[in-house]
Formats: C-alpha cells, structure tokens, sequence
C-alpha cells in the first residue's frame, strides 16, 4: 500500500504536521504506520477524509474530545451531534450579541439631566450548600454598599468577612465630592489590610470581592476574583464583570473553547484576590448609571458555576421581591447539587414613590 509522508498527508489535508502529531497523541488521528527506527509519521490515502473532517470540524472550534466522539459516529448521527452542537454555538452567540447591544447602548448614553430620585431595594443571602463544611462567604446589602465575598483556605470565612467589613464604612459617611471610583480603589486597600490581618497562611489564605457603591444615580462596580455581578435590564441579562480566573484568560486569548473551558480541571484557580499577602491586586473599577426597573445581581461561583444563566434570568425576571429572589437563587443552586457555598445579593433601582 502506498504510504503518504506526513509532509505530503499534511499538505493533502491542509492540517499542519504540528496538529497531526497532537491528534496523533490523543489518539484522535493515529498514522497508518510508524518508522521504528526514526519514529517518520506515514499516513494511507484513505485516511484523508477523516483529517479533512477534523480540519473543518476545528475550524468550527469544536473541542478535541467531542471532535473524536463525532468521528466514531456513522455519518448520519454524526451530522446530528454536528447539527446540535452548531445549535448550542448559535445560541451562545446570541447571548453575547445581546451584551455587546448592552454595552453599546450604555457606553452610548447621555447622562441625565432630570431630577427623578432614585433608590435601592434589596436583600441578601449566603447558604453553606449541601457540600461543604463550613460557609465562607459573605453577603452584604446595605443603604449604599452591595456586596460579595468569597474566601479560600484555613481562613476564608474571616478573610470574607474582614473585606466586606472594611466598606461598610461607606454606607454612613458622606461621599466626597470627586471620583466614587477613586473612593472605592482605596477602601479595597483597606479591605486588603484586613484580610491580611486575619489571615494565618498568608500563601493559601484570601477572598474574592464583588461591590457596588450607591451615588442616588450610579452604580459604581469594584471586582476582584470570580464572584460576578450581573444587570437585568428591559427583560435582558447580562454579565458586567469578567472573571479573573486563569481559564477565562485562556478562554479571552482563544486557547480554549466555552465547552473546554466548562470542564478544564483548573477553572477556579484564581489569577487575582485579595490575599494574605502582598499588596492589593489592581481591582476591575466601573460606573453604572441606574434607570428606574433595573435589578443587580452580585453571587459567589456557587451560583453562577452550578445555575445556568437562562435560570438566574428565569428567577430575576418572574419573582419581584429581592427577599424572595435572593432564596429561590439560594434554592436553585441546592437543587443543583450544591457543591459550594451560595451567597447572592438583588438590588432593584426603583423610583422613591413606587409603592
């Protein structure tokens, strides 16, 4: 039988021999024979078609291991499991249509000029979970401070709750005139001090934080971790934090896909916290103008990691008081195993005379 070099195979299937000797070690694409003495790849004519199915099959970013499910299949389930995969891609496209319409429309926006009075309603509320020991999160909802920790280690549950103490300052003292974002960029120095403070292994010991500061008109954002914060606006969901995680930059660089991502053995391993030591990581600092039927979400990953989006939409859309919203999160999660501990906060922007 006449053998092709991988050179020429490569070339024919316009794969590069770098990618063949990948799909060679995950036994996704072996060669019809290997030199013993040299270890040269050669591959036979008739395996063409299958490397020229990966090639496309990549190049519509399929992961590696639902790519080799696909080639084992006959070709009419594998067009199924094609055609479904490609439905899940299209809805996940969609959703991040929506974000960036969001994101256009609020970089867009002409500040108010009306005096319409704003005000917060909210609730909050952390669960241990059905797993874990111990609760070491920290939820917070206060006349202007919002906020989400999630602590790691020996000592996560005081290093949580050390963070979100260090801003509750914020909700009695007056705002000074100037930048809120500055004013928050320094209260997470101080809350960096007093993780460190209660720490006790400063290599393992730390927490995440996810706040929101209150103007009456605004919404100014601090983050640092993978605890999240999203809006409800007009019916619509959306993530307005990005997590500092080491698989989402891997996921921002495209070395991974969503699906890759999802199951990566390494999808909580932090890339910023606050810990017991060093000094505080640059925070993620934004504004957030509010309009009146606006409802903020800010949830430690055990939410976000087990619930899917369209669920948390499903709660935020349907059940109007943040008191019971905050609990069917809390529900949702446990009724999906609750892994981790749940904590979640919902604020809603309403007008001062709505009833």
């Amino acid at each position: 039988m006449e053998m092709l070099t991988i050179g020429a195979f490569a070339k024919a299937c316009r794969l590069s021999p770098k990618a063949l000797r990948l799909y060679d070690e995950l036994e996704l694409l072996r060669p019809a024979r290997v030199d013993p003495e040299t270890g040269y790849r050669y591959y036979a004519p008739e395996q063409l078609e299958q490397a020229r199915l990966v090639a496309w099959l990549r190049r519509l970013g399929m992961p590696l291991a639902r790519i080799r499910q696909v080639c084992a299949l006959e070709p009419a389930s594998a067009a199924a499991e094609i055609r479904a995969y490609w439905a899940r891609v299209e809805a996940e496209t969609a959703t991040r249509r929506d974000l960036a319409a969001f994101l256009v429309d609020h970089l867009s926006q002409v500040p108010r000029k009306d005096t319409t009075m704003l005000e917060l309603r909210y609730a909050a509320l952390s669960d241990t979970g059905l797993v874990r020991p111990a609760n070491q999160d920290t939820a917070y909802a206060g006349t202007r401070v919002l906020a989400v920790a999630d602590g790691f280690g020996p000592a996560g549950a005081p290093a949580s709750t050390a963070a979100v103490e260090a801003l509750k300052f914020l909700d009695t003292e007056p705002l000074p005139a100037g930048s809120v974002l500055n004013l928050l960029e320094d209260a997470v120095q101080g809350a960096t001090q007093a993780v460190q403070d209660v720490t006790r292994n400063p290599e393992e010991d730390g927490t995440t934080l996810t706040a929101m500061l209150w103007t009456g008109s605004q919404l100014a954002l601090v983050h640092i971790g993978d605890s999240r914060a999203y809006l409800l606006r007009d019916g619509a969901l959306f993530q307005i934090t990005h997590d500092h995680t080491m698989v989402q930059s891997m996921l921002d660089e495209g070395r991974l896909t969503l699906e890759e991502a999802m199951a990566h053995p390494q999808r909580a391993l932090l890339l910023k916290a606050l810990t017991g030591s060093g000094p505080a990581p640059a925070p993620d600092l934004r504004l957030h103008d509010a309009l009146p039927g606006d409802r903020y979400l800010l949830c430690s990953d055990g939410l976000s990691g087990v619930v899917p989006d369209s669920e948390i939409q499903s709660v935020l859309t349907t059940i109007p008081a943040p008191e019971q919203a905050v609990r069917a999160l809390v529900i949702a999660a446990n009724n999906n195993g609750g892994p981790d501990n749940v904590s979640c906060v919902v604020a809603d922007v309403v007008t001062t005379d709505s009833p």
